[in-house]
């Protein structure tokens, strides 16, 4: 009986790579949640908007529409011309309108079931997590397969693929953000001699994942420094004509990142105004009316503490031109930081505040289910939410952790890139550079965050330092699993 097992055993790592079974397994926990009733999803929190009528979709007549409580699983589609503007520049339509085609040539011409942009989801997602699994692991060791399995526990998690089924904009960040490290990790590996087409095409991977992660939320485009930082340990592994093309790539990250700041609308920079400063500066500021006269604003403006840009019940009307006057166009982002730096007490409560919410990537003010599915309303999905559970609930939520947890990473990788140069090691100087670049995302984004919008809608807007957050600990797991925290690695596949 012995001998059989371990026949099925050495059969089973000849035929099938960790990587592989990863795939497999992750297919079919996250097939179940997004295909199979009672199907799961988001709720439009009334964000749907800026996507719906971009790509000509419209809420269905004949259907209840009732926004938070219960998830639409289908929309109607625009048989006439679409007169909306789009409300933001963002790469999300791409991953859309393929949706819509599918569904009209498989299974309705006037009707969108939002299944079919799940499963365009889902084939990436499942690419990609193969990727991220050949990056971490090295053979067919016992050990590689359990670190496969922690890989799908962490990205397989529901908190994460439920975006699959929604019109949120995180949907695309959960596979490119994934894309972007692997791709990385995978350059870092390959030895001088892999094959020109394969090294390039990872390069182009990773350009192309940075890209449509950086335009998918005009919030993202400070991300582009990070994966500046990130493509710098490239430099190293290659010739001289690599370096041109990493350097073409990083030039062509820094112009994205500067047009998708440059395309922020109006109305979404008065809007980040408008909560930056009730939702932030005046939320916890001890003597928000003494802040600002002491900043040349009036502080009458203090009663609109706690409130947001579209309060269904305002005392003013926040798009009037006496608002825009005498109140939003007084201050913007550098005002808010400059504030804050003066303002030690008052920043460190509004980071704490992000701190907390810094690892619950489980939207918790709409509900997961379907109208019909018997569930009630807003009912929440806690089908394999293991790790986000976790993580929410233990992972210690002071912003000054955050700092500590980033410095002792940075240190760690500091000191095997510093072994690495001794050595003519370029693996190791580029897994610091991959780390500084996560440690950036998770401690710029919160800064960001809260200076920019201050705590609203907060936990969203945090989705890339939980992310960033999982990939370091990751990258350690693996690290220590294949020895190389210190070493280049044995095997490269």
């Amino acid at each position: 009986m012995k001998e059989k097992i371990q026949t099925a055993g050495t059969l089973f790592q000849r035929y099938c790579s960790p990587a592989a079974l990863a795939t497999g397994v992750a297919a079919l926990i996250v097939g179940i949640l997004l295909f199979i009733p009672p199907v799961n999803g988001y709720a439009d929190n009334g964000d749907f908007y800026r996507m719906m009528y971009h790509v000509g979709l419209y809420h269905r007549l004949d259907q209840p529409y009732i926004m938070v409580d219960q998830m639409n699983l289908t929309y109607g589609i625009m048989q006439h011309f679409n007169e909306n503007n789009a409300a933001l520049f963002s790469s999300q339509p791409l991953f859309i309108r393929p949706a819509i085609w599918l569904n009209q040539l498989v299974f309705s011409q006037a009707v969108f079931d939002i299944r079919f942009q799940a499963l365009i989801y889902y084939v990436l997602f499942l690419g990609t997590l193969y990727l991220v699994v050949r990056a971490l692991t090295t053979g067919r060791a016992i050990r590689q397969y359990v670190v496969a399995l922690v890989c799908v526990f962490v990205f397989a998690d529901s908190s994460y693929t439920l975006y699959f089924n929604s019109l949120f904009g995180e949907s695309v960040m959960v596979i490119t953000g994934m894309a972007v490290v692997a791709t990385l990790l995978l350059l870092a590996k390959a030895r001088p001699g892999l094959e020109k087409w394969r090294r390039g095409g990872l390069l182009l991977l990773f350009t192309i994942s940075a890209i449509v992660l950086i335009t998918v939320k005009q919030q993202n485009a400070p991300l582009a420094l990070s994966y500046l930082v990130m493509a710098l340990g490239l430099l190293p592994l290659m010739t001289k004509r690599g370096k041109f093309v990493v350097g073409g790539s990083m030039a062509l990250l820094l112009m994205t990142g500067v047009a998708t700041y440059a395309l922020i609308t109006p109305e979404f920079q008065n809007i980040n105004s408008y909560q930056s400063m009730t939702r932030g500066v005046l939320l916890l500021d001890k003597d928000p009316g003494k802040a600002l006269k002491d900043n040349g604003i009036n502080p009458q403006f203090a009663l609109l503490r706690k409130s947001t840009y579209y309060q269904s019940y305002q005392s003013v009307n926040t798009r009037s031109q006496y608002m825009q006057k005498f109140f939003i166009n007084r201050f913007d982002f550098m005002w808010i930081l400059r504030f804050y730096m003066s303002h030690p007490e008052t920043f460190g409560r509004i980071l704490d505040l992000a701190a907390k919410d810094g690892q619950l990537t489980q939207v918790k003010a709409v509900s997961n289910y379907p109208a019909r599915s018997g569930y009630p309303k807003q009912a929440q999905t806690h089908y394999f939410t293991g790790f986000s559970t976790l993580m929410g609930t233990f992972f210690p939520a002071k912003f000054a952790f955050y700092v500590l947890f980033v410095v002792v990473f940075i240190g760690l990788y500091a000191a095997g890139a510093y072994v690495g140069f001794r050595r003519h090691q370029p693996w190791l100087i580029m897994k610091l550079a991959i780390v500084a670049g996560l440690s950036s995302i998770i401690i710029g984004v919160m800064i960001i965050s809260v200076v920019g919008d201050g705590d609203a809608d907060l936990a969203k807007h945090l989705f890339m330092v939980a992310q960033s957050t999982d990939w370091l600990l990751l990258i350690l797991l693996s690290d220590i699993n294949n020895k190389t925290l210190f070493h280049e690695p044995s095997v490269s596949r």
